[in-house]
């Protein structure tokens, strides 16, 4: 990127290299007596991409709310970071949160802010001084290429944009973790490869860990397939067509993860679920 960063050098966790980034230890959750992920284990290590593919209602934004803290398991452990969340009081959920950014199904922009306030939020509520602030929201907007929507409200963006905003939100405070719940449903196939073209170029320039729920097998092949450049400022395929061994695959059926692994594996699996879940 030609600009400079402004966003704050992350601190690494001790034994960032040993310890999960997110880790789901026999974790079950059920509401009204129905059980919707049971006995779910699971590790995302530093820098992985982990894309959770499965079934409409099958639980995987209840797996993203659990691990953000914002539901607990009726049993299970749940690690992020090394803590376990289900066991921190609602301070220490805030700080761990500081870490975390979240990109929400539909957006969930506050309609009554502009552009500029949306993004600026997180770092308002922190009492960050307003010119670090206006820096920040500059650079995130020109990394998704929306610098000359500050002044907007969301009603007069597309929802391709809107989505665009919401990950600069999320990346604003420069997460150790992303979570993305489902940040193509309900757009073009056009909008949606924009979409993740972006998260490829965050993951690529940033870094970082992510887990993100897709609806669409091309959505996920893509970041498997596909790299930032640079030099370019574009996507393009991995050099020798090489697949992204720290982009890799969880997959829910009927409350239980019934595939974890990589691309190439998830290709070759021969369960009778998974070849009709990928025709």
């Amino acid at each position: 990127m030609a600009h400079p960063n402004l966003l704050p050098e992350l601190v690494p966790t001790p034994d960032a290299n040993t310890v999960p980034v997110v880790e789901f230890s026999h974790v079950s959750i059920g509401f009204d007596g129905k059980q919707v992920l049971q006995d779910i284990s699971f590790t995302a290590q530093q820098g992985e991409t982990r894309i959770l593919l499965g079934p409409a209602g099958c639980g995987k934004s209840v797996l993203l709310k659990l691990a953000n803290g914002l539901m607990r398991p009726d049993s299970g452990q749940i690690y992020v970071f090394g803590e376990e969340m289900s066991t921190l009081p609602q301070n220490g959920l805030f700080r761990l949160r500081e870490k975390i950014g979240m990109v929400f199904q539909e957006s969930a922009l506050f309609d009554s802010l502009t552009v500029r306030e949306n993004v600026a939020y997180q770092l308002r509520a922190a009492h960050i001084e307003d010119a670090t602030v206006e820096a920040r929201v500059q650079e995130v907007l020109r990394f998704v290429e929306l610098e000359h929507t500050l002044d907007k409200f969301p009603s007069q963006l597309s929802g391709g944009m809107r989505r665009r905003v919401a990950i600069a939100r999320a990346i604003i405070t420069h997460p150790e973790l992303l979570l993305y719940d489902s940040p193509t449903g309900g757009l073009d196939p056009t909008t949606s490869a924009t979409i993740i073209d972006l998260i490829v170029k965050q993951r690529d320039v940033y870094g970082g860990t992510s887990l993100l729920i897709t609806h669409r097998l091309q959505d996920a092949y893509m970041l498997a397939t596909h790299i930032f450049n640079r030099a370019t400022n574009q996507i393009q395929r991995s050099p020798n067509n090489e697949i992204n061994q720290k982009t890799t695959f969880l997959v829910l059926n009927n409350t239980h993860v019934v595939f974890d692994g990589t691309l190439q594996e998830l290709q070759c699996a021969e369960d009778p679920f998974l070849k009709e879940f990928l025709s």
